[in-house]
């Protein structure tokens, strides 16, 4: 059995004597799931595993999506590349709930640490339920009933991302393929049942029932809410760190303050389900 350890008060546990490069066995994957779903983020130190290493470990979960606009190892096109030499990036220096702009948002993403900078760097993450929690009885019937807009083009602008040809011809069609969609502002984990926030900075653009003045005014409220340090984990990485985050339940920051160092980043990202709210 691995070694679990609590490392923040609302969310955030490290989990050592499991070895990640191997294929899992279906207690394992039981096991980590059980954990995630305790836990939401799960750090592992430790852990060199290589693009098909990854994939293999994600795929224990569910189905890959491949990102729109990210570049992808060529070994295998599921794992998305995250380079500072590569991509504009400023995108993950904001607080964002991965890939909420499609029907169906992910329900985890898998990240592996393949270059780290000597200084710099952190990730943070934030409970969306410790969040929901915090909120009073009547705010959270005020917000039950709601649904927000998310909109890719929030995180990926044209000005970033169309700079080339090549990359206008991908962003065009990456417009094309993912119009705004709207989902619950109140999310009920599938799993667990609790509930949580489900909006972001990152791809919520408004709060579909209300007036624009007081959607602006709602949502900049629950993006503070959603991020109070109370509820975040900080996590300082290490070469060959992985780490597994529900992505159904949590946010997260990658801070942007190690430049000109370079940041090199290998991410799974686990199909879902569509989110329900607590009356859908």
């Amino acid at each position: 059995m691995p070694e679990v350890k609590r490392i923040a008060s609302a969310l955030g546990a490290e989990v050592s004597g499991i070895n990640l490069c191997q294929p899992l066995q279906p207690g394992e994957v039981r096991e980590l799931r059980a954990l995630l779903n305790r836990h939401q983020v799960l750090f592992f130190r430790q852990q060199p595993v290589t693009p098909q290493q990854q994939c293999q470990l994600a795929y224990n979960f569910g189905d890959l999506h491949i990102h729109p606009i990210y570049p992808a190892t060529r070994e295998q096109p599921e794992i998305m590349v995250l380079d500072t030499d590569l991509n504009d990036l400023r995108d993950n220096a904001l607080w964002h709930t991965d890939v909420t702009f499609i029907e169906t948002p992910p329900m985890a993403s898998v990240l592996s640490a393949r270059q780290v900078p000597a200084f710099g760097g952190d990730t943070l993450w934030a409970s969306c339920s410790a969040a929901y929690d915090a909120l009073s009885a009547p705010l959270q019937a005020l917000l039950e009933p709601l649904h927000a807009e998310h909109d890719i083009s929030l995180s990926f602008p044209a000005s970033r991302f169309a700079a080339t040809p090549e990359d206008a011809a991908r962003f065009a069609q990456a417009s094309r393929d993912h119009p705004p969609v709207i989902h619950p502002v109140i999310r009920v984990h599938p799993e667990t049942g609790r509930k949580g926030l489900f909006v972001s900075a990152g791809f919520t653009r408004k709060i579909v029932e209300l007036e624009a003045q007081e959607s602006r005014a709602l949502l900049d409220f629950l993006f503070t809410q959603s991020t109070r340090p109370e509820f975040c984990v900080r996590w300082h990485w290490q070469k060959d760190d992985l780490v597994i985050w529900d992505n159904r339940i949590t946010q997260h920051y990658a801070c942007d303050d190690y430049r000109p160092q370079r940041r090199v980043m290998h991410r799974a990202t686990i199909l879902g389900d569509r989110p329900t709210g607590p009356l859908n």
